[in-house]
């Protein structure tokens, strides 16, 4: 560290071999003690705590702690060593205090209890928040990742790039922050949902491998995994590459930063590929946690032939699982679960002594809890867990009953980090009031066959080139080979009944410079702030960002969004309505 007149070092670096040297430290008071005639004092900066010994009373008169101060004193080992800091083994003779910034004599949260203090509260001072030693770690660990991963796109090739922040509307299907300007009242500009139009014009403009630590923008409400309003992504796009080498960089850069920023036993490469139609048959989720080894099955032609009444004749979803042993509490318990996610309850059964029993088993013949014991290959010790409704309605909770499952079982290794491919999601799904093709993802992504796939395929059997990388349970990368032929992109909108001219109008910049030599090219982006949630080991995304929205999208350390001035609508052309409350 160079010197200068607020210190010689820094409160993180002084040793045993440093006794007898005259210092001079800087930072924040973060503890007070009084032991007889001598006061302690610890000194806390970004790099460490330092304790400060004073003999005369009088050098801390009116000090409280977070006061910004100045120490200069001489370099003493302690009697007491602290084996739990780094500085342990010295503290500093104080021969001089300053004070370089007052604090209130009263702070709105004690710094070392902030995890347990109300969130609101956190956000409001987050100032104050970022000072306690874990989430001050988890920032600046964010930043050594982001500076691993500049490094490392930049060893494999890629170029980093900004793309526009002030843009137009996007397709991604989030709603947009929309800007107005003085230059064009009644006009606006939306804020990028991602860079997906611009690296895509990179690549048509010549460039062979882009990348980008892009801010995206979705109007759209928070989840533990989601921030509202602003995240950030690793971007990237790449020339005439193949599926398989946007996935060779995602496993390279996924498992080094993972085996370097963390302790988990990392997945080795190449990761596991699942066709999504797989991953719903069998975990009835396109986001699979594969450190859970519970797989679904489905029941409904074997209960179509029962005359088991509210199993028959519905979707009926099964798991199966060693739980013949759980008491009927636990039963009841997961039964609760699902009505919980406004499921119509749950179907049980369990064999232990060779006795079949649960929720269903009275309504069944003899024959069918024969043939039932067969076809499923229940084992003595095993539980099934049964949930039958409406086809979506069954698939979405017993997915969620696949993971409580997993958590309640004690099923999930929390040691692990497990990455897979889903790779082939469907191109087209059936809009519910219509009956006719929706794009299911992204519309940009090259539809596998190409154009002759659109022109003879029926829509809802057409799989794209789109695939998503998920790691223990969370969507952690989404990407695709990109279309880039003009007529395939006309054909692919027209099917979901856009007309030529609404693709020509709506995305002009793509469809012009596609006229005009583009290449094949395909990318991806990872979810950063999701990435870094089991890095960090944290279950809130707000816990991995400096100066996050809370769940209600505001900014309470700022005070944003706030009401602009009759001057500022003015100047832009705009007039709120009021509305009835």
């Amino acid at each position: 560290m160079k010197e200068n007149k607020y210190r010689t070092h820094n409160c993180g670096e002084l040793r045993i071999q440093d006794v007898g040297k005259n210092v001079r430290l800087s930072g924040w008071v973060n503890s007070i003690r009084k032991l007889g005639g001598i006061t302690f004092l610890t000194l806390r900066d970004n790099f460490g705590v330092t304790q400060i010994l004073f003999r005369d009373e009088k050098f801390i008169d009116g000090i409280v702690k977070e006061s910004v101060v100045k120490v200069e004193g001489k370099v003493v080992e302690r009697e007491s060593k602290n084996p739990k800091m780094a500085t342990g083994d010295i503290e500093i003779e104080a021969k001089k205090l300053e004070v370089l910034g007052k604090c209130l004599n009263v702070l709105p949260f004690e710094i070392n209890e902030a995890p347990q203090t109300k969130e609101e509260l956190r956000l409001k001072y987050r100032f104050l928040d970022l000072r306690q030693t874990d989430l001050h770690e988890r920032i600046l660990k964010r930043a050594q990742i982001l500076q691993f991963v500049r490094n490392r796109l930049t060893e494999l090739g890629f170029v980093e790039f900004q793309t526009p922040i002030l843009a137009n509307t996007s397709p991604e299907g989030a709603r947009d922050f929309i800007v107005p300007t003085v230059y064009a009242p009644g006009e606006f500009y939306a804020l990028p949902q991602s860079p997906q139009q611009f690296k895509q014009l990179l690549m048509v403009s010549g460039f062979d491998k882009y990348f980008q630590i892009a801010p995206c923008f979705r109007n759209e409400a928070a989840r533990a995994d989601r921030t509202p309003g602003e995240f950030y992504q690793i971007d990237m796009e790449m020339s005439f590459a193949t599926q398989d080498d946007v996935f060779e960089v995602c496993e390279i850069l996924a498992t080094e930063i993972f085996k370097k920023f963390s302790d988990y036993k990392v997945c080795e490469k190449p990761f596991k590929r699942i066709k999504w139609v797989d991953a719903m048959r069998d975990y009835c989720s396109d986001k699979p946690d594969l450190r859970n080894p519970l797989k679904v099955v489905d029941a409904s032609a074997f209960f179509a032939k029962t005359e088991v009444g509210f199993l028959k004749n519905k979707t009926a979803k099964m798991i199966k699982a060693k739980a013949g042993d759980k008491s009927r509490k636990f039963f009841d318990e997961m039964s609760t679960f699902i009505v919980s996610l406004e499921g119509k309850g749950l179907a049980w059964a369990k064999l232990l002594n060779n006795e079949l029993s649960g929720s269903f088993v009275k309504a069944m013949t003899e024959e069918e809890k024969s043939n039932f014991i067969k076809t499923f290959d229940i084992k003595e010790g095993d539980a099934v867990f049964i949930v039958a409704d409406e086809k979506d309605k069954a698939i979405k909770l017993i997915g969620a009953l696949r993971n409580e499952l997993g958590e309640r079982l004690d099923l999930i290794d929390k040691t692990k980090i497990e990455m897979c491919w889903i790779v082939d999601f469907p191109f087209y799904e059936k809009n519910e009031e219509t009956g006719k093709p929706d794009f299911a993802h992204n519309p940009f992504s090259m539809p596998q066959g190409e154009l002759k796939a659109l022109q003879e395929k029926d829509p809802f059997e057409i799989v794209a080139y789109q695939y998503d990388l998920v790691c223990n349970g969370y969507e952690m990368l989404s990407g695709a080979i990109r279309n880039h032929d003009p007529e395939i992109m006309v054909k692919a909108f027209e099917i979901a009944g856009y007309p030529k001219d609404v693709v020509e109008n709506k995305f002009p910049a793509l469809y012009n410079a596609f006229h005009y030599g583009a290449p094949p090219h395909a990318g991806c982006a990872f979810g950063f702030d999701r990435m870094l949630m089991p890095i960090m080991k944290q279950d809130s995304i707000r816990e991995v960002i400096a100066f996050p929205l809370n769940k209600n999208g505001r900014d309470l350390l700022m005070g944003s969004p706030s009401i602009p001035t009759e001057e500022q609508l003015k100047s832009c052309g705009i007039k709120i309505a009021k509305q009835d409350k």
